[in-house]
């Protein structure tokens, strides 16, 4: 077991040394720099790690596009569609921690392979579904091996350039296409669904993983340091934590039809809520602990994580709303709708790299937070106005802009401040953290406010009748989406309270503008 790392360091006085943290659970990032001359096909295996993570970037959005045509192929509910998006982040985010240890203990190059194998398995089996039932499986076991093959996509980068100036162009590759991932992702999809069928956005992961799979066999090697110890499984974490999230998951979308009081609704609660305790319990005693819980114990770190959590819980389930809005109530294509969310991630991307990447040395996170989620709370007010036969220019693409651009410049202060001060193996887990607090935050946001939206929907109905659908459905929305800005608007104030960082006088490295680039391009 390593020895204790400090947390404060950043309250030590004197200038700190860059540190580039690992994204992963693992040892990674204490491996030495210069154990071994280059590998001549690293490059190549750059191109294999980029297809891995493009396909799982890609798979967080496309499906969106694709759900109301697939919502009206299987029959799924208005209550029970949110678990197609849910069933794939619920699954990646309470795995993504044990996955990344299981790299450790397997090899991260198996890992890979079997993560890719086994994805592209799950999307075909997705693509084919012949029921809700089958598709929502295919879509957990996604996520299963999404959380498996991202942490060692991520460490086979991090071993395999070791050079700086390699290392930096390597992960600002990476980076962008984490990025532009999601953009690709919303075109892709509307293409597909317009021109094909919704199933192809499942079934186009199969040949990106067959790629990837060769380019895995021929150019990657799994590199381990003589210091690198291979790491025990903490099962029983894994499953309390993922447990109690599911149960409590369960419990807001089952919130609707069962009502808040309901002993199903409280039960689910009940259970996971006692999961959860038990799985602090036994994180605090296990010498193998999947979140060690000396992670939490920072003021600032714990601030970074709730305002992402929080963020992306206000943030999932608007971009639900607007697929339908602009499909359903609009009655716009597929690809029409796809390229209406683009202006959405030019500003996430502007705010990331252009504002917040720029300012941070100088200003530190809490001045970039809290304005950042202040100016998106603003922009999901102005949703809130939508009606039917809103105007996309002066309701919806000014609302997108500045979502995007006060998001983009949360979350890379967010990432930088929730990574801060730790090295070796506890930075690859604050990373993690990072990761699985926006998945899980995500996970919980769709399951709150579908049942918010269905709910104010079937009231709107009972009070002024059914004659007028798309009016219901919209001011479901519109009613879901104020619990989102109450959503940012605490998290701004988490920011504010718990955020003391200050200035630093480096900027963030290649290793932090990959991740939040990456984490901008999961939302």
């Amino acid at each position: 077991m390593s020895p204790e790392l400090p947390l404060d360091e950043h309250r030590r006085p004197g200038p700190r040394r860059p540190a580039t943290p690992s994204p992963l659970p693992s040892s990674a990032a204490s491996l030495p720099t210069t154990a071994a001359a280059p590998d001549p096909r690293r490059w190549w295996g750059l191109v294999t790690i980029g297809l891995a993570q493009l396909m799982v970037v890609l798979d967080m959005t496309i499906v969106n596009i694709a759900l109301p045509s697939a919502q009206a192929d299987l029959g799924i509910s208005d209550a029970d569609r949110q678990w197609v998006v849910t069933a794939y982040t619920l699954a990646f985010g309470g795995l993504l921690l044990l996955g990344g240890r299981l790299g450790d203990v397997i090899g991260r190059k198996r890992a890979l392979i079997i993560g890719l194998i086994g994805f592209a398995a799950a999307s075909a089996l997705g693509g084919i579904a012949a029921n809700s039932a089958m598709l929502l499986s295919a879509r957990a076991l996604q996520g299963v091996f999404a959380a498996l093959l991202a942490p060692a996509a991520l460490s086979l980068l991090t071993v395999t350039f070791t050079e700086p100036r390699e290392r930096a162009r390597a992960f600002g590759i990476y980076g962008a296409i984490a990025g532009g991932g999601s953009a690709v992702g919303l075109v892709l999809g509307g293409v597909l669904t317009e021109y094909l069928d919704w199933r192809w956005c499942l079934l186009v992961n199969a040949p990106i993983a067959i790629a990837a799979v060769v380019g895995a066999t021929l150019f990657l090697q799994d590199r381990r340091g003589a210091g690198t110890v291979r790491t025990r499984l903490d099962v029983p974490g894994a499953v309390l934590a993922s447990g109690g999230l599911l149960a409590v998951v369960y419990g807001l979308s089952e919130a609707e039809q069962a009502g808040w009081t309901s002993g199903l609704v409280l039960g689910s609660f009940a259970l996971g809520t006692a999961l959860l305790v038990a799985f602090v319990l036994v994180e605090r005693r296990t010498p193998h602990a999947l979140l060690p819980l000396r992670i939490l114990r920072d003021r600032n770190r714990a601030g970074a994580l709730l305002a992402i959590g929080l963020s992306t819980t206000g943030m999932f389930g608007v971009f639900l709303f607007l697929t339908y809005f602009m499909q359903v109530v609009q009655g716009w294509s597929p690809v029409l709708t796809g390229l209406a969310f683009l202006p959405m991630t030019a500003g996430m991307m502007t705010g990331s790299v252009g504002i917040s990447a720029r300012l941070l040395p100088r200003v530190g996170p809490r001045r970039l937070m809290v304005p950042g989620l202040l100016l998106g709370a603003a922009a999901l007010t102005w949703f809130t106005q939508l009606e039917v036969g809103a105007s996309y220019v002066t309701h919806v693409l000014p609302s997108l802009l500045v979502l995007g651009l006060g998001m983009g410049m949360t979350f890379m202060a967010a990432m930088s401040t929730g990574t801060s001060g730790v090295s070796g193996p506890d930075a690859g887990v604050a990373s993690a953290t990072v990761n699985t607090a926006q998945q899980v935050g995500g996970s919980i946001g769709i399951a709150l406010l579908n049942t918010v939206a269905t709910s104010a929907t079937a009231s709107w109905i009972a009070a002024n009748g059914a004659g007028d659908p798309a009016a219901a459905t919209v001011h479901g929305f519109t009613t879901a989406i104020w619990v989102s800005v109450g959503a940012l608007a605490l998290a701004a104030l988490v920011a504010g309270t718990l955020i003391t960082l200050r200035p630093t006088d480096r900027r963030p490295s290649p290793a932090e503008r990959a991740e939040a680039e990456e984490l901008v391009a999961g939302v």
